[in-house]
Parts: structure tokens; C-alpha cells; sequence
């Protein structure tokens, strides 16, 4: 049996991390949500206890806790789940996406949402989103041939 892939099980972490982090702002609370970069409508949201912020950030984190079990999957370190590879490739993508573009948001839309961001948020998301997407692409280098047999 082959030793599970470090690189896998760290993208699949950090995921797992970034939905502890988002269930965090739940229970935080208003604060959580403009510390995190939520923005001051979902900050607002929240303090008004509306559900919006609440269904928006446990669907986040149901994604990110999906994204975190087909990383952990493709590790070999949980049972293979249904089109792994094509997955992982989509996975990868998405981040890697969302950390290029993140950058110019700012100034390829001018929204109050976006602006009430701020670069800083811009610049953080994306760094974090590109970096968790070069792990996955890296770990699906790595394994690229026994993601593709079916167990």
C-alpha cells in the first residue's frame, strides 16, 4: 500500500481550517465577520440577528469541508470518494482562480460590497486561495496515477 501524500493531506487541512475559521465567525459574531473581511452588510446582518450571515457562512464552510475530505481523500487517508480526480482537478482550479483574480476585484468592480472589503482582504483571500491551490495542483502531480485507479 502506498504511504498517503503529505502534500494532499496538507491542502485537504487547510481547508478543514478555513471551515473551523468560518464556523468561528459564526460564534463570534458581528466582529468576527468585519475582522474576517465578511464586510459591513453581513457585520450588519448579523448584528441585526438576521440568518442571511449564518446560511452564507455554513455554506462556505460545507464546501471547504467537501473540498478539505476529496483532498484527504486523494491522500489515501479516507475512503476514496466518487470522482476523485476530476474533483481534485476542479478543486485546484477554483482556488487557483479565485487567487489570481482576487487582487484586481477592486478594480475591475466597483460595488460597495467589494470596496467595503478593502485591498487588504483582497490581497490576504487570494494569497491564501493561491497557495491552497498550488498544494492540491502540486499533490495531484504528485499522484496523478493512482488518482486515476479505482479501488
Amino acid at each position: 500500500m502506498k504511504s498517503p501524500c503529505k502534500i494532499l493531506i496538507a491542502a485537504g487541512s487547510l481547508s478543514m481550517v478555513a471551515a473551523l475559521l468560518h464556523v468561528a465567525v459564526i460564534f463570534g459574531g458581528p466582529d468576527w465577520y468585519r475582522f474576517f473581511g465578511a464586510g459591513e452588510e453581513l457585520a450588519q446582518m448579523a448584528e441585526d440577528g438576521k440568518l442571511y450571515p449564518i446560511i452564507v457562512t455554513l455554506f462556505i464552510t460545507s464546501i471547504l469541508i467537501a473540498w478539505g475530505l476529496y483532498a484527504l481523500s486523494g491522500a489515501g487517508l479516507i475512503l476514496r470518494l466518487p470522482f476523485l480526480r476530476s474533483c481534485l482537478v476542479l478543486i485546484a482550479a477554483v482556488y487557483c482562480i479565485r487567487g489570481a483574480y482576487g487582487p484586481f476585484i477592486p478594480l475591475l468592480v466597483s460595488t460597495p460590497y467589494v470596496e467595503n472589503l478593502g485591498i487588504a482582504f483582497w490581497f490576504w483571500s487570494s494569497a491564501i486561495c493561491m497557495s491552497i491551490g498550488l498544494l492540491h495542483l502540486w499533490g495531484l502531480k504528485r499522484n496523478w496515477s493512482s488518482l486515476s485507479q479505482k479501488n
